[in-house]
């Protein structure tokens, strides 16, 4: 393996540790963060692209490296934005369930500590989450929705940004286990 290949890919004997936070923020982050989903985009419309909630829910089950506790995380996030959201319950719930779920599977394999391949989760799993979301608006709920590729890349590369942002914030009350 090459030495990029070696930083990112962790090793079996020594693989890193699962991170835990104080439990104040296991509330006040994900609250933060669905509230400006919320308020936010009615003020300021340029902001209605950010997906706080799911970037927040990623980094908890990323960190944590634990698919059943990301798929959990995830559940909550998306439903407690499900309940102040205009749309219908659990289609946010399911979304990043599912996107967490795989999130924290991937975490057990790479160094998610590495901005750029933050980064690049970010990224993708911003995508996948649109794409679950459009298809359970189709599948469930018989919605005729489009879903536009050019705008959900652009949407995801922003996202990407933020994501590597807070996620370097959101380390600093980080602490091994």
């Amino acid at each position: 393996m090459s030495r990029m290949e070696d930083s990112l890919v962790l090793s079996l004997a020594g693989g890193s540790k699962a991170s835990r936070f104080p439990p104040l923020l296991y509330a006040a982050a994900p609250l933060a963060a669905i509230l400006f989903q919320v308020y936010v985009p009615r003020f300021l419309d340029a902001l209605s692209y950010l997906e706080l909630p799911l970037l927040v829910a990623i980094y908890f089950a990323l960190m944590r490296r634990k698919p059943a506790s990301g798929a959990f995380i995830g559940c909550v996030i998306g439903l407690a934005q499900d309940a102040l959201s205009p749309h219908p319950l659990g289609m946010n719930g399911i979304s990043k369930t599912l996107s967490c779920y795989f999130a924290a599977s991937l975490s057990l394999r790479f160094d998610v500590e590495n901005t750029i391949l933050r980064f690049i989760l970010g990224f993708f799993f911003y995508l996948f989450h649109q794409f679950f979301f459009w298809s359970l608006s189709r599948g469930l709920l018989g919605q005729q929705v489009q879903f536009q590729i050019p705008q959900t890349v652009i949407s995801a590369f922003l996202n990407a940004v933020v994501a590597a942002a807070l996620f370097s914030f959101l380390d600093r009350f980080r602490r091994e286990d």
